[in-house]
This record gives C-alpha cells, sequence and structure tokens, in this order.
C-alpha cells in the first residue's frame, strides 16, 4: 500500500512527534485505553520482571493508521484498544500477528479471543439499557428486539451509527437475528429516536434525565465513571436511571471488550506476550474490576461492588471475533435503515 521511500518520510515526521526511548529489555505499547489504572500496572509490571514499558496513546484509528504507515519499521510490540471491532479491523490489515499461550489460553475464555490468536480481551463492558426511573420500570423492558417496537416511538436516546459500540451491537444481532431482521430492527429504532443520535454513551442518560425520551443504551463503563464523577450534577444524574442487562430469558446481554495484540513487526515478541499473559493474571484482572468499573475476563475475579450492585446477568457467549467478521455488514445495514 505504501512504499518504502514513502513510510521512511512518513515515519520520520512521527518519531520526532513521538519518540520512544530504547532499552534493552522493554515492550512498546500503542495504546487507546488513557486510565490511571493502566499507568498502575505498568509500574507493577516492570517492577515484577525489570521490563519497560513504553508507551504512545491515541485514538484507535490513529493508532491504526501508524501501523500501517510505520510497516516494518514500526517500533511498536503491542495494540491495545477497546471493542472486537477494532481488533478485527486490525488483523484483517495484516497488523498484527498469532500468538501461541498457553496461559492466555487457560486465563481469557476462548468466546473472548480470536480464534487464529492476533488478539485476546482483557476487560468486558456490557452494553445494556438505561432508564429513567421516574418513568419507566423494569417490567416495562425485555431486549434489545423489543426497542424497535412503536410503543417506544420518540422515547429511545442512543449515540450515531458510526460508533463501534452501536456496530458491534448490531454485528451480533445479525450473527443472532440475520440480515433481514436486524435490518427491520434499525429501521425500527430509527421511527423510535427522541433525537438526532449524537454524543457519547454519557450524554445519552444526559438526554433521558432531560425528558428526551425515556430510554437509552450504554456500556455499563460509563455509568460507572457517571457515578464517582468529579462533577455533582453527573452524580445527581445518573441516581435518576435504572440498569436493566436485556435478552436475559435467550441469548444474553451484549458484551464489548477492551483486548491486546501483539503488532506483526513487534522486536520483543516475547516481553509482549509477558506482559498481555500479566495483564490476564488475577492481580492486574483486580485491579481493572476494582477501579474502571468494567468486568473481569478471568473467572474467580469479582467485579467491584458498584458493579454487583447493578445485578448479575447472563452474557451473550457469541465468539467476540464475530463482531469485528460482522462489522461491514452491521455499517451497511446502518445505512439503509438510515441512522446517522
Amino acid at each position: 500500500m505504501f512504499s518504502k521511500g514513502f513510510k521512511k518520510i512518513i515515519l520520520g515526521s512521527i518519531i520526532a512527534a513521538t519518540t520512544l526511548p530504547l532499552f534493552a529489555n522493554e515492550v512498546n505499547v500503542y495504546t487507546h485505553r488513557h486510565y490511571a489504572t493502566d499507568k498502575q500496572l505498568i509500574n507493577m509490571f516492570t517492577k515484577e520482571t525489570g521490563i519497560k514499558v513504553n508507551v504512545v496513546k491515541g485514538k484507535a484509528s490513529q493508532l491504526i493508521k501508524r501501523l500501517e504507515i510505520e510497516g516494518e519499521y514500526s517500533p511498536a510490540d503491542i495494540l491495545i484498544t477497546v471493542d472486537a471491532g477494532r481488533l478485527e479491523i486490525a488483523k484483517n490489515k495484516g497488523l498484527l500477528q498469532s500468538v501461541s499461550s498457553k496461559t492466555l489460553d487457560s486465563n481469557i475464555p476462548s468466546h473472548l479471543r480470536d480464534r487464529d490468536g492476533m488478539w485476546y480481551s482483557l476487560t468486558k463492558r456490557a452494553r445494556v439499557i438505561v432508564y429513567n426511573k421516574d418513568k419507566i420500570t423494569p417490567d416495562m423492558l425485555s431486549t434489545y428486539e423489543d426497542l424497535a417496537d412503536p410503543k417506544w416511538k420518540g422515547k429511545v436516546a442512543v449515540r450515531s451509527s458510526n460508533n463501534i459500540y452501536n456496530q458491534s451491537l448490531l454485528a451480533s444481532m445479525i450473527a443472532h437475528n440475520g440480515k433481514e431482521k436486524s435490518l427491520k430492527w434499525a429501521k425500527g429504532v430509527v421511527k423510535n429516536l427522541a433525537r438526532t443520535p449524537k454524543g457519547n454513551d454519557s450524554d445519552q442518560a444526559k438526554a433521558i434525565v432531560a425528558g428526551i425520551g425515556d430510554i437509552a443504551v450504554m456500556n455499563t463503563y460509563y455509568i460507572g465513571r457517571m457515578s464517582n464523577s468529579k462533577d455533582p450534577a453527573e452524580q445527581k444524574i445518573i441516581k435518576k436511571v435504572g440498569v436493566f442487562f436485556p435478552n436475559q430469558n435467550d441469548r444474553g446481554t451484549h458484551v464489548n471488550i477492551s483486548g491486546a495484540g501483539v503488532t506483526k513487526y513487534s522486536k520483543n515478541k516475547a516481553n509482549a506476550i509477558k506482559y498481555i499473559e500479566f495483564l490476564s493474571s488475577k492481580e492486574a484482572q483486580t485491579i481493572y474490576a476494582q477501579a474502571n468499573y468494567e468486568y473481569p475476563v478471568l473467572e474467580g475475579v469479582e467485579p467491584s461492588d458498584l458493579v454487583k450492585s447493578w445485578g448479575k446477568f447472563k452474557e451473550d457467549s457469541l465468539p467476540i471475533d464475530t463482531l469485528g467478521k460482522l462489522n461491514s455488514e452491521a455499517v451497511k445495514t446502518f445505512d439503509k435503515a438510515g441512522w446517522r
């Protein structure tokens, strides 16, 4: 796609902006995650192993494009981002390599990792329905499919179709229900929208509390973040909404993930695998769960008290890499449905 000469020119300008220091025993991470817990885990890993972790942060699309441009000259050893759809994009672009690890295969359930060993889930977030407790009761809610019912006309708040979380949710519905039914569902939701889709997940909760709709679709991580926000207004808003886990009587609630893969041209592959293995360990999974309002992928690690307060739920066990494989079909379906 890019000539070697072009790569060298572009790479030079990129490295000038964000140069990774060089160490004899290191691992270089390109990450979309931006949480204090990640820095804590890096320090723990370095203390335990002596391996220096160098980090470049950025949006997923920027990091994936950077890996494309850098090619074989890339210093990156690991790509960490959120949602299986993005990891599958990186895989399909030839930016990741398959690894073999008994530790990862043991720690991470088979449906939460790429079947070719290209990437592994590190944390989970459930995509739930939240509702204005002054207007809606849990017995009025049931499934994602029900969001297309005409009874919800003018009452649904959700973000845009270009959001990867919505794309993965629709991809899961295509996998379970087929293309035709999923298109009909998307058209039904569009008819029920309280407003033109916009904002992030937190903005959907703000909308329904402000009276713009009654129900919204959100990732659980955002609910946790708002509950512990430094902004009293956000804390007040989130207390007015309830959390509902859809599809508990059939396939279970859709989950998406954050995950990691070893880059194709990693110069420190062994260290990269060690770091991902460490992130899947009980010690790291406990920190993820307690501090970040995420669900652990390692069996036996408990979520935080706040996350547990939302209740236990049945999780959709659809192989998570299916979401990436059906991403383009989901995007086409949104376009056909007129979901902006």
